[in-house]
């Protein structure tokens, strides 16, 4: 493989241009997955007030499907970087797999009844909660499978920093994957904090019980400071790597 004529995305080579069968199967049990949040399960709507609650469903669909997009590009973009698909990527993809199927239906619950919180019931929420030990069981649930696709994704980036010598990856390839993997140790470091906030909160007041939610806020603050701080050097590592032809 000639690394030179590779197109080069955020400081890699792309290396995995052919899609696979693997990756192919993957996009697909994704885009089951996104049916699974579909707005209704039901028939489409035949009277405006059933077209009116169905999109009063939208904004939960909308936050589910940004966080299985979130995973299914993070998955891509290891595919499109190293073209690795050994056994043990492929058990971690069939295992990606099975942990997204599963995890939809915590993540439609969970983001509905965020949307109806932070709407002030507009949004309805599908989780009819009988106690407030359930709800933050569903917290607990929602951050175990949320931490559960962010340490597979991380495996498979260890992986190809174990096979760095063979994939031929540079200074610049390296540190991004080391970025991608201290992106991902932020979620299930977030999930970590909201899985402890939602098993220790009392149940009074009420409005604690918004804090296991609540954490996954940080993320707005530590991902952009990560993609930053490591962005930056990756770029210059790049460009070092193309001055020299």
């Amino acid at each position: 493989m000639n690394l030179t004529e590779l197109p080069v995305a955020g400081g890699v080579r792309q290396r995995g241009l052919q899609v696979t069968r693997l990756e192919t199967f993957v996009d697909a049990a994704f885009a089951f997955a996104v049916t699974l949040l579909v707005v209704s399960f039901d028939a489409m709507p035949s009277t405006f007030a059933e077209l009116h609650d169905a999109l009063r469903r939208l904004p939960a669909f909308l936050a589910g499907f940004a966080i299985l997009a979130l995973f299914w590009f993070s998955h891509h973009r290891f595919s499109r970087r190293f073209g690795l698909e050994d056994g043990f990527i492929v058990f971690l993809s069939l295992t990606l797999v099975a942990a997204t199927l599963f995890y939809v239906y915590p993540l439609r619950m969970v983001m509905s009844a965020a949307m109806s919180f932070f709407t002030g019931g507009w949004a309805p929420s599908e989780f009819d909660v009988q106690s407030m030990s359930e709800f933050r069981l569903i917290f607990v649930i929602y951050g175990i499978g949320f931490a559960v696709l962010s340490c597979l994704i991380v495996l498979m980036n260890l992986r190809a920093l174990g096979k760095a010598d063979a994939l031929q990856l540079d200074a610049a390839e390296r540190l991004a994957t080391r970025a991608e993997i201290v992106s991902h140790l932020i979620l299930i470091g977030c999930a970590g904090l909201s899985i402890l906030v939602a098993a220790l909160i009392p149940e009074q007041p009420d409005w604690l019980q918004a804090l296991p939610g609540l954490v996954y806020c940080l993320l707005g603050v530590l991902s952009p400071w990560a993609g930053i701080h490591y962005g930056v050097r990756v770029e210059k590592l790049a460009a070092a790597r193309e001055s020299l032809g």
